[in-house]
């Protein structure tokens, strides 16, 4: 028809778009039904501005929160006893580590200690038992050791008790003689590197200076020459230390 206008109109009677040709009718905007919180994913989608999803939950029972916080630190306890012994200062601290609080890391340790799953006296006992046996370890070295894994002053020394010096100066000399089977080089020089390997593990001087000029008076001539010259008492008092 002649003089119709083409429908180019955005109304009723606008012309639907070519093929290809975008829609230019732009999409809704997804929010809150009141039209606000642009961005969220839906109705009551996303949390309230500044409100964390721990925040905004229900607060626990205290009763059930203290229950299931005792049953991690029990479970903690559990793991670390399973790998070794331990002592009551070392499942505190890890305890600690994860988070329990004073109060139930006590009440829980309490328990295992009535029921004998904590013993520090037992461990310091089996400590020093096993680390001179297999270390060759000296009673300084072991205290130290005790002493670093929160085991009192008063039950190490119970435990140490056990070590006496008889069999201390055993233990020295057993180790010289394991090194001085493959040790190298002059006498001197041996017997200064066999002194600090027992220093290292714990042996006053004296017991040190003691064991290895023993052990070198038995191994050859030209050394038994050398620790024949050397006067034990007098270096022992050179370094400081006394035997124990």
């Amino acid at each position: 028809m002649a003089g119709r206008r083409a429908r180019t109109g955005r109304g009723w009677d606008a012309s639907p778009p070519r093929a290809g040709e975008a829609a230019s009718t732009p999409r809704p905007r997804r929010g809150r039904p009141d039209g606000s919180g642009s961005g969220s994913t839906g109705f009551g989608g996303g949390a309230e501005p500044g409100v964390t999803g721990a925040e905004s939950a229900p607060p626990r029972d205290p009763a059930e929160a203290a229950r299931r916080e005792a049953e991690l630190a029990r479970e903690i306890c559990l793991r670390q006893l399973a790998v070794r012994p331990r002592t009551r200062a070392e499942l505190a601290g890890a305890l600690t580590r994860r988070g329990i609080s004073e109060e139930v890391a006590a009440s829980v340790l309490d328990r295992y200690d009535e029921v004998g799953m904590i013993d520090d006296a037992a461990f310091a006992r089996a400590w020093v038992s096993s680390r001179h046996a297999g270390r060759g370890l000296a009673r300084r070295a072991l205290a130290n050791e005790l002493r670093q894994r929160g085991v009192a002053g008063e039950v190490a020394g119970e435990a140490l008790d056990a070590l006496d010096e008889e069999t201390e100066a055993q233990t020295a000399r057993a180790l010289v003689d394991r090194k001085l089977r493959t040790a190298r080089g002059e006498p001197d020089a041996v017997f200064r590197r066999l002194v600090g390997m027992l220093a290292r593990k714990g042996y006053p001087a004296g017991v040190a200076i003691r064991a290895v000029k023993d052990a070198l008076a038995a191994q050859s001539a030209e050394a038994a020459e050398f620790a024949d010259a050397i006067d034990a008492d007098a270096l022992a008092d050179a370094e400081g230390e006394p035997d124990r």
